[in-house]
Parts: C-alpha cells; sequence; structure tokens
C-alpha cells in the first residue's frame, strides 16, 4: 500500500504479537481479541473500525495500557510492557498517550481550564509552565473565550474539544481517540475530525477507534476487527 510504505523508514510506535484478551462469562470463554497482530508506525494516521462487540474498545484499552492481555506481546516505543508495574504503566499513560473518549470523561465540576490543566498537575509541571501549556491547548482546539466554563455550560462539540486540549497538553507522541464522533452531530463531527488532521499534520501519531465507515475512511490506513479479529482493510 502507498501510504503504508511511505512510513517504513518510521520507527514503529505500537507492535502487538498474537494478543488475545479472553473473559470468562459464566461458562462460556469469550476471547475479545483472538491472537490479533497489529504494527503502526510513527506519524501514521490508522483507523480502526468493527461493530458493536467486535473487540474494538478492548484493543484500545490494551494499546493504551487501560487493560493487559492475557497472552502475546505488546512492545510500545520499542519497548515490552508486560513486566510494567502499576506505577510504571500510569507514568507511560500520563506521558506519552493522549486519550480522547466519545463520553468526553471530563470533570463536571471543574472549568475547562482546569480539566485541560490537570494532567500536567500529575506530571508536577511548575505552575508557570502549565498555564503557558494550558492557554496554547486551549487556543489551537478555538476554547480560549470559553476556559472559565464548566462542561455543563459547553456543547457537546465544546466539550470534545476541550477533551482534546487535554490529550494535547502534555504533548503526547501518541493520540488514541475512541468513538470521538460517536456523541455529536455530523457537522460538529466534521469540525472534530479536522482537529484530528491538524494534529496528524503536525507529526502526530493518532489511532481513532469508530463504527462509521465515513469517519474511518479519513484515516491514511484502516483495520477491520470483526469477532477479535485484526484485518488490514486494502
Amino acid at each position: 500500500m502507498e501510504q503504508s510504505s511511505k512510513y517504513e523508514s518510521c520507527r514503529e510506535v505500537i507492535v502487538l504479537k498474537d494478543v488475545s484478551r479472553i473473559y470468562q462469562v459464566g461458562d462460556e470463554t469469550l476471547r475479545a481479541l483472538d491472537h490479533a497482530s497489529l504494527t503502526i508506525r510513527e506519524g501514521e494516521f490508522v483507523s480502526i473500525i468493527g461493530p458493536s462487540g467486535s473487540g474494538k474498545s478492548t484493543l484500545m484499552n490494551i494499546i493504551g495500557l487501560l487493560d493487559m492481555a492475557d497472552e502475546g506481546e505488546y512492545y510500545l516505543d520499542g519497548l515490552e510492557i508486560r513486566n510494567y508495574s502499576e506505577h510504571q504503566l500510569a507514568k507511560v499513560r500520563n506521558q506519552k498517550i493522549g486519550f480522547v473518549f466519545q463520553n468526553f470523561n471530563l470533570i463536571s465540576r471543574m472549568d475547562a481550564r482546569s480539566n485541560v490543566e490537570l494532567p500536567l498537575i500529575y506530571q508536577r509541571v511548575p505552575a508557570a509552565e502549565r498555564k503557558k501549556r494550558v492557554q496554547e491547548a486551549l487556543d489551537r482546539v478555538g476554547l480560549a473565550g470559553r476556559a472559565d466554563h464548566k462542561p455543563s455550560e459547553l456543547s457537546g462539540g465544546q466539550q470534545q474539544r476541550v477533551a482534546i486540549a487535554r490529550a494535547i497538553v502534555t504533548r503526547p507522541s501518541l493520540f488514541l481517540a475512541d468513538e470521538p464522533t460517536g456523541n455529536l452531530d455530523s457537522k460538529t463531527g466534521e469540525e472534530i475530525m479536522e482537529l484530528f488532521h491538524e494534529l496528524h499534520h503536525a507529526g502526530n501519531t493518532i489511532v481513532l477507534i469508530t463504527h462509521d465507515p465515513g469517519v474511518a475512511a479519513q484515516a491514511e490506513r484502516r483495520i477491520h476487527i470483526s469477532d477479535g479479529h485484526v484485518t488490514e482493510v486494502e
């Protein structure tokens, strides 16, 4: 594939080798992921598409270090994460990965500025630097004038922009987006996708999970997942 060859000289950011995630539901064994293998290189924009229950969120949770595989190997930036402690995993999540979720996951009692600042507090970034970076992130998503507003005072699209600013502010190398347009109308969804394109053009690696073929088609590569099996879409 032409787009794949474009990144052949780039380093591998995500490598999954025969990864399985197995759940026991009563007497039934469910393989949410079934020997999934996947490589994503630096700077790629990859969508992962599949129906509800296909294993998309399980795959994202493993890539994002929110869950661990039962079988197989996972390398993030060349490091095998199987033996990481929970403290080490939390540190990697906070420094390397920017998360954007369908339901925004904003803290309702905090205004937009404080929501964006929170990961920097966890990183113990000095206050003056936090203030500068929060302002830059809100400017980048077009919400500088809404910094004092709480989530309940913002539209769905504005809340997602705050969530993207929160992801941007830590300057991660990888963005993981789980159905980022799922709760938005089509026009607002297009605006949010434009932000992801801007992040990609700035050199960021983006993995976007969706059930929407139109959203998935905007990525350079498409990965299909069904019943825990991962395949490349030609």
